[in-house]
């Protein structure tokens, strides 16, 4: 492994982008985000490829490799978890962790955005959205799950306070009115792989790192071939 700080790789195909951030300890070294609907696995090890011949490194000197588990898309979540998974059993020194997009999203809330109640909401691409709820200390309070606007606006209801939210999913919840109180709203395209990273680095530190394990919150969408 390289001398001096940590070289930590993470990246997140979970979504509609391709992100691949390259720290060294928390000083960002490269970056590679690219929005796109299809083709993440494709593009994925390419970048990483590249990423490290421009910076004259080899994967045997990175020390620590964090990777989204979702949820999102059942083909990204595969395809991340996966490349993690061969990088861990070709490099057994390399700590590797899973780290869930809902982690990632509540630690982009600063202190002044925060509220009793945080929701994070995270795209699906159908009628429902991912959601998971966190306290005003950031402690989740309720289980992953995917649930309709009704639903999610009745949970939320519920606390009889105000909410904070924050994913790539808002936008579109709040796209009619939801009779909700909130105190702030915080809109993002795509998950910022600098927080995943960040998030993967405290996790590490704190001793809570989890080997990738990938969070479906339903079955894949499955069509049946015509005859």
């Amino acid at each position: 492994m390289a001398s001096g700080k940590m070289y930590n790789l993470t990246f997140d195909t979970t979504g509609s982008s391709c992100s691949i951030v390259l720290k060294k300890d928390d000083e960002i070294i490269d970056i590679f985000e690219k929005s796109m609907d299809f083709g993440q696995s494709e593009e994925l090890m390419i970048q990483i490829k590249n990423i490290l011949q421009n910076n004259s490194l080899g994967f045997a000197d990175i020390g620590a490799l964090f990777v989204c588990v979702g949820p999102g898309s059942f083909t990204g979540v595969r395809s991340s978890i996966s490349a993690a998974r061969v990088f861990s059993i070709a490099c057994p020194d390399l700590k590797v962790g899973g780290v869930s997009a809902f982690d990632a999203y509540i630690n982009t809330m600063t202190t002044d955005e925060t509220a009793d109640i945080n929701a994070v909401i995270i795209e699906t691409r159908r009628d429902d959205f991912y959601i998971q709820i966190f306290d005003k200390n950031l402690n989740k309070i309720s289980e992953p799950c995917a649930l309709d606007r009704v639903a999610i606006i009745e949970k939320l209801k519920n606390f009889g306070c105000a909410v904070s939210m924050v994913g790539d999913g808002v936008e579109r919840f709040l796209s009619l009115p939801s009779g909700l109180c909130l105190k702030s709203i915080k809109i993002l395209d795509c998950l910022p792989v600098k927080v995943l990273a960040q998030t993967g680095l405290k996790q590490l530190k704190d001793k809570k790192i989890n080997y990738p394990k990938p969070l479906y919150l339903r079955a894949p969408d499955v069509s049946i071939p015509k005859s």
